[in-house]
């Protein structure tokens, strides 16, 4: 596409949300937003980490408008915390980042699967809850980040009875596409100026030396992975590349998936593009389905974006 961080426009007067900004690839997307005027949140799980990017971005950014806002995504009673204490001042853009990488098995504060609970259903109460300030702020967008995992998963996502935390990590990223189908639809629906698109970063490291590697088990497994960060892994300013598109860029349309350009030899890396997506992904029966489900888990409903009738089924001819 051509695009870089230098063509983000003037965003003064807008206000962000951005999770999991303590690093990574969601605190260099806190700190371009900020660099280019938006009043940006920073919703971190570890109020010292959070503390410690907070400091980061604004020994960077001086002029920065930025704030920390503790989050957990992993306690829906911490969401709605932090929706009420969001108030009703409008909000641009809520950037659904955070998510554990592949972890070994636990449980959220509610009992959820924690990858599934964190990355899916934390996000899908934390929209739920901040959606009338979206819908009242003219040309809002939801951006969830997803990953290109999702496809080695497949269209099941109910918990299987032996857990592995590969396919659990790929249900929780297809989820996430899913969603942001079911946003999308429901908001085309309603008539209502809200943009949800998704993205992957890519195969980027979330801290120097890999994050997720530190959490992809110990023994083999962890060997492995960090050998994979060493190879293949590109820089969080690479992952936060297509977040920063997917929130910013005008071209950017509902329901799509955006992640780095296969460049650069092994690596990916380059400007945003279409991301390779499951076809699945895309269909309105699983996405509502899970829509379904999720309201059930987390009590969480959205009023305002009613589910899409089905059309009517034609019937045998007249006579």
């Amino acid at each position: 596409m051509g695009w870089t961080v230098r063509d983000i426009p003037d965003l003064r007067g807008r206000t962000v949300v951005v999770t999991g900004a303590g690093g990574g690839p969601g605190f260099v997307t806190a700190r371009e937003l900020a660099r280019r005027g938006a009043h940006t949140i920073l919703a971190c799980r570890d109020r010292r980490r959070g503390a410690r990017a907070l400091e980061r971005l604004l020994a960077q950014v001086p002029e920065a408008r930025a704030e920390l806002r503790l989050l957990d995504l992993a306690d829906l009673s911490s969401v709605r915390a932090f929706a009420a204490g969001y108030g009703d001042r409008p909000l641009d853009v809520l950037i659904n980042n955070a998510g554990p990488a592949p972890v070994a098995y636990g449980r959220t504060a509610d009992g959820f699967e924690t990858q599934f609970g964190v990355s899916h259903l934390g996000h899908f109460a934390l929209t739920g809850l901040l959606l009338d300030q979206l819908l009242a702020t003219p040309g809002a967008r939801v951006v969830t980040v997803s990953s290109l995992l999702h496809l080695t998963g497949s269209g099941v996502l109910d918990p299987e009875r032996r857990y592995r935390r590969w396919r659990a990590h790929s249900r929780s990223k297809a989820a996430n596409l899913l969603f942001t189908h079911e946003l999308a639809r429901r908001a085309r629906a309603a008539g209502a100026d809200l943009l949800a698109a998704a993205v992957h970063p890519g195969f980027a490291e979330t801290e120097p030396g890999g994050e997720e590697a530190g959490d992809a088990g110990g023994g083999t497994g962890q060997r492995l992975a960090r050998t994979a960060h060493r190879l293949f892994a590109a820089g969080p300013e690479v992952g936060a590349a297509p977040i920063l598109y997917a929130a910013t860029a005008p071209e950017v349309t509902a329901d799509s998936f955006t992640g780095p350009s296969v460049l650069g030899g092994r690596r990916l890396r380059g400007g945003p593009g279409a991301g390779w997506r499951a076809p699945w992904t895309r269909r309105d029966e699983p996405a509502e389905r899970l829509w379904r489900r999720s309201e059930e888990l987390t009590g969480v409903r959205y009023e305002a974006l009613p589910p899409v009738p089905a059309p009517p089924r034609s019937g045998p001819p007249q006579s």
